[in-house]
């Protein structure tokens, strides 16, 4: 089975946000050498937690640092934006990284209604064009020309688009454009996706690139050298999940901060329940659960994201789950 990297440059408290950019671009050069087979970075904004707003522009530095791994958008938020430019950054990214890039798209806004009017001032009705936009960016890339239009440079090779989604709304639409699809496993814990997989795969409408359906999840996951420590470094997510369902935002704490707050009852039945489903532990635990999760799924890919407060224990948690998955002995 592959595993992937999906990185979302989580700001840290105590640290510069600028950090956690340059932290992104180090973990994909570090993960490239431990065997990974992608790396995706995502779009957020006005967000104090998620600090990369501009995917395009952190793949392009991260293609030129490494020579094998694909580099992908998980994902670039098409409503916000015109589908011809994005089709013109993705060619050049596409120029600069030969059959490497991927290009996963998704409807949701990546922040709240207010900042997408600012990225949008047409951002109440964008998401219905969605399916269209969708569209001219299949012909653009492959290097058609719709309106007449051509998206430059053109090349041999063209990036993969990938439809990202957490819902159904995103399955049916991959598999009516016979497109890779992403279910964010990681946003519900995995509420809907079985479903959504299942009609993705029933739906699935052939196309010239991609005959057979591709689909693989997000999942959340961190392994360390012992349970305990593991289950130490996950608190700060933990305690970010709690204060998110209340409407707070903020870089990620450490963990003794974390421990240290306690936990209303409501509170704590919430993230016992995230406990139980959570893919915390040492390599061989975490290992056994994300087998088994694809196994029950028919995956044979599975996309990785990790966040610790210290940039080492993420980087461990890929070295650990490299070598359960051995993933070097292919390269």
């Amino acid at each position: 089975m592959r595993l992937s990297v999906l990185d979302q440059s989580v700001a840290l408290v105590g640290r510069d946000e600028a950090a956690s950019i340059r932290e992104t671009l180090e973990l994909a050069q570090h993960c490239e050498a431990l065997g990974y087979h992608r790396f995706w970075v995502s779009e957020h904004h006005n967000l104090q937690t998620i600090v990369g707003t501009a995917p395009e522009v952190l793949m392009a530095a991260i293609a030129a640092r490494t020579s094998r791994i694909r580099v992908g958008s998980a994902g670039v938020m098409l409503p916000h934006y015109a589908a011809l430019k994005v089709a013109e950054q993705f060619r050049v990214l596409e120029a600069l990284a030969p059959g490497r890039i991927d290009l996963g798209v998704g409807r949701a806004p990546g922040g709240d209604m207010r900042t997408a009017l600012a990225l949008n001032p047409n951002a109440h009705h964008a998401a219905d064009a969605f399916p269209q936009q969708v569209r001219e960016l299949q012909a653009w890339l492959a290097g058609q020309a719709p309106l007449g239009i051509r998206a430059h440079p053109l090349g041999p090779t063209a990036p993969t688009i990938w439809v990202l989604g957490s819902s159904d709304y995103g399955a049916q639409l991959a598999a009516h454009f016979g497109l890779p699809y992403a279910f964010a496993w990681f946003f519900t814990d995995g509420q809907g996706a079985e479903d959504a997989i299942e009609q993705y795969r029933t739906l699935y409408k052939p196309s010239a690139a991609h005959p057979r359906p591709q689909v693989t999840i997000c999942v959340w996951a961190l392994a360390a050298d012992t349970e305990e420590e593991a289950k130490l470094h996950a608190t700060p997510r933990e305690r970010w999940r709690v204060d998110r369902a209340q409407g707070v935002f903020g870089p990620l704490v450490p963990p003794q901060e974390a421990q240290a707050r306690a936990y209303t009852e409501a509170e704590r039945v919430m993230v016992d329940r995230m406990r139980q489903k959570a893919m915390v532990g040492t390599a061989s635990q975490v290992g056994e659960k994300l087998r088994a999760l694809a196994d029950s799924l028919a995956l044979d890919e599975l996309v990785v994201v990790t966040w610790a407060h210290d940039p080492q224990v993420r980087r461990r948690s890929y070295e650990l789950l490299a070598a359960e998955f051995e993933l070097g002995r292919g390269i």
